[in-house]
């Protein structure tokens, strides 16, 4: 089976990742958090390497529960930058508190996080060309993000995003998961 040339092959995580996540679409606001302070964490870095540490996030970031992550505190800082198993950047920690408090108020404003990232594109899964890193719609969002006070939501690392949600679906045609763009 022919997959998008990014896959390691040899990396049944980025495999499975591939097969049965990236691109598909996704409403549930838990996941939504872990993926957006997953893509935040990858900035200069590769999804990989986030990907191989991903079990070691859900444990270290309390599988994701937004309440907890929100009332983080200077200890829980402290105690993530001492976590060897996860990417240890305090920048990127206090990005990523910051980031799910603001998640939280994005929430209480639309009813659900969910609800206002889809709204972006109509409820709509925008089908692309592989090619691209950015595009118009992470451009504007990363800009809303940024604004509303989330930081490491460049367009770059939203476009990920927005592949790993599946509101942009962008597999390269070579792949087995390719849908013909034109007929969308």
């Amino acid at each position: 089976m022919e997959r998008c040339r990014w896959v390691n092959l040899n990396n049944p995580l980025y495999i499975r990742y591939h097969d049965e996540e990236w691109c598909e679409p996704k409403y549930d606001d838990q996941v939504l958090l872990e993926l957006l302070i997953l893509e935040s964490f990858q900035a200069g870095l590769s999804w990989e390497c986030v990907l191989n540490k991903r079990e070691a996030f859900r444990s270290a970031y309390d599988m994701f529960d937004l309440d907890k992550i929100c009332n983080y505190d200077n200890n829980k800082v402290e105690e993530l930058l001492s976590n060897k198993d996860i990417i240890r950047n305090r920048l990127k920690i206090i990005a990523s508190i910051n980031n799910a408090r603001v998640f939280k108020c994005i929430k209480k404003e639309y009813g659900s996080f969910s609800k206002y990232i889809w709204s972006f594109s109509n409820n709509k899964i925008v089908y692309e060309d592989f090619s691209v890193t950015t595009n118009s719609l992470s451009d504007k969002i990363s800009k809303d993000l940024y604004k509303r006070g989330m930081r490491f939501v460049g367009s770059t690392i939203i476009y990920s995003y927005l592949q790993a949600i599946g509101v942009v679906y962008s597999h390269s045609r070579e792949c087995y998961k390719y849908k013909d763009i034109a007929n969308k």
